[in-house]
């Protein structure tokens, strides 16, 4: 069967494909972007805090927005809180963000096919999908998430990753605040609360290797919110999945004649402290889009400039994300537990952690 051989393919329809298939569709160019789930935004895997910064880049973010986030809490092994004040930020309703997103790529001309996977990508680019068609695109984009399989193809693939385990609960008392909760039995990640409305989403992430306790952790944290009267005690819904937490990968390479750019979760740009990644997302999506629309336009240096703005832009927040990570998890390297001062010293309370 012939390849079909659009300007641009997209994998990922998460808030950083449906930027670049925006991006790249409105400059006039064919762009084809494949989505593996039914559609864009479920399940949600996510506890859909974005910044208020956001609003720069999606301006639309009020329309999916639950409820505003003033403070940030952090509570250390269960010990009253510190308080970051004028922590300000959203809780979206994931899911009809990333529809909105989506929509906006069929307005500027984007072809969305969903229920279509990946299954290969040869050495000359082309991509061949679970439906039997094959695409040659000659610009491929992957923002296809933690386990990129557009990244495996260039050699470029997130090995530092957290797991995490999320409830939906029903919120018994207003609250104004994303709670953060440290505990050395967290090793490698953390607990939190994340106020929506009428209800919650709390959760746990950690490292990899001690994905087991994911499921008696939450059970524990939830339990003691419950005692406290903060929550309910009947879950609305369980996800959960992995966050990349090992810093940016190389995000530009070639495969044949076909340019291949990475951008969000698929190029390593989520926060190695917070997990944070919806902005990062967002915004080097864009870039991706922009970048295919030079290429195409023959610049002949459009993607070493998109991989240089990269660094520009993330560099500086995740290597500093990244010392605070190591230093903290050198403890159990060792032997030891960290201490709740090295637990607190900067690993969540910095708000510029988030920005990312």
């Amino acid at each position: 069967m012939n390849a079909e051989a659009p300007d641009v393919v997209v994998v990922g329809l998460g808030p950083a494909g449906s930027r670049a298939a925006a991006a790249a569709a409105r400059a006039g160019y064919g762009v084809i972007a494949i989505e593996r789930r039914s559609e864009a935004g479920c399940p949600v895997q996510c506890a859909e805090f974005v910044p208020a910064m956001i609003e720069r880049d999606v301006p639309e973010v009020k329309a999916v927005a639950k409820q505003k986030i003033a403070r940030m809490l952090t509570f250390t092994e269960a010990r009253c809180c510190d308080t970051t004040p004028n922590f300000r930020g959203w809780m979206i309703d994931r899911a009809a963000f990333d529809r909105m997103l989506a929509d906006e790529a069929v307005s500027a001309g984007a072809e969305c096919r969903y229920g279509t996977s990946v299954i290969a990508i040869d050495s000359d680019g082309t991509v061949h999908m679970s439906d039997g068609r094959s695409l040659r695109p000659r610009v491929l984009i992957g923002c296809d998430g933690p386990h990129s399989r557009v990244g495996a193809a260039i050699g470029q693939t997130n090995r530092a990753l957290v797991d995490t385990r999320q409830v939906t609960v029903p919120l018994i008392v207003p609250h104004d605040a994303t709670d953060i909760f440290l505990s050395a039995d967290y090793r490698g990640g953390y607990g939190w609360l994340f106020p929506k409305g009428a209800v919650a989403n709390i959760g746990i992430g950690v490292a990899m290797h001690d994905r087991q306790q994911l499921k008696p952790m939450l059970a524990k944290l939830f339990s003691r919110l419950s005692i406290l009267r903060r929550i309910g005690t009947r879950p609305l819904g369980l996800t959960g999945g992995a966050i990349p937490v090992g810093g940016r990968l190389r995000s530009i390479a070639r495969l044949g004649t076909t340019q291949v750019l990475l951008a969000g979760d698929a190029a390593g740009l989520t926060n190695p402290v917070t997990g944070a990644g919806i902005a990062s997302a967002v915004q080097s999506g864009t870039l991706a889009g922009l970048a295919a629309v030079d290429i195409l336009g023959r610049s002949s240096d459009a993607h070493r400039d998109y991989e240089e703005e990269l660094g520009d832009i993330f560099d500086s927040a995740l290597n500093r994300a990244l010392r605070r990570r190591s230093q903290v998890l050198e403890r159990y390297d060792h032997g030891g537990r960290p201490d709740a001062r090295a637990l607190a010293d900067g690993w969540i309370s910095s708000p510029s952690y988030w920005a990312a």
